[in-house]
């Protein structure tokens, strides 16, 4: 074997070697990261739903450090539309966080849940078309990450399921650097679901 063909074959060794230990790292890696940043969910369970801005800011998950935590909140505070509106646009005020809830978005809220007001209620695990959209006691409610929630830094779309729905529907939320907390941007989840049972003249 002339010196060519042991130079082309050590080369040809060590091409294979790296290649080896590219795909070995990335197995190596995508086996570590399975369940962590890309379709992770959490689980939120609250004994009561808040009723009041002081009530929602003596929750534990109202330093809004998490952005599942922002949605799950946003969520326990619409549950409260049916019993007292001003008090609900209050705290979503707070989940906002710099912006406040502005006309377009209450009109918005109004139109979605006025005529339906189980549909905040219908996110909640138990809640069905069946049992008229009554949740499990305590409240539980589940937020969900795709591979795609956080593809913008500082911002992130997450996703909650709604007992009449069929698919998951999105909430969208901004991080403030400055103090790390997470803020509601924008309800994208109120859209029509499945009637009540008790309320559907073709059940």
């Amino acid at each position: 074997m002339g010196i060519f063909d042991s130079l082309k074959r050590a080369a040809e060794n060590a091409v294979r070697r790296e290649v080896t230990k590219t795909v070995n790292n990335a197995v190596r890696n995508a086996e570590n990261n399975i369940g962590k940043g890309k379709n992770k969910s959490e689980s939120f369970t609250f004994n009561s739903l808040p009723s009041s801005l002081a009530e929602l800011q003596a929750m534990p998950e109202a330093a809004l450090t998490s952005p599942f935590a922002t949605t799950a909140l946003t969520l326990a505070v619409l549950c409260n539309f049916e019993r007292d509106r001003a008090a609900t646009f209050e705290m979503l005020d707070f989940l906002k966080g710099p912006a406040d809830t502005s006309g377009f978005e209450k009109q918005f809220i109004t139109e979605h849940l006025g005529d339906a007001l189980y549909k905040a209620r219908s996110f909640f695990v138990g809640a069905t078309p069946e049992n008229g959209y009554t949740p499990n006691s305590p409240y539980t409610i589940i937020v969900k990450e795709n591979p795609y929630s956080f593809d913008n830094e500082n911002w992130a779309t997450l996703w909650v399921k709604s007992g009449g729905g069929d698919n998951e529907r999105p909430i969208k939320l901004r991080k403030k650097p400055s103090t790390g907390q997470w803020f509601l941007v924008e309800i994208q989840c109120l859209g029509d679901i499945r009637l009540p049972v008790e309320a559907d003249p073709w059940a």
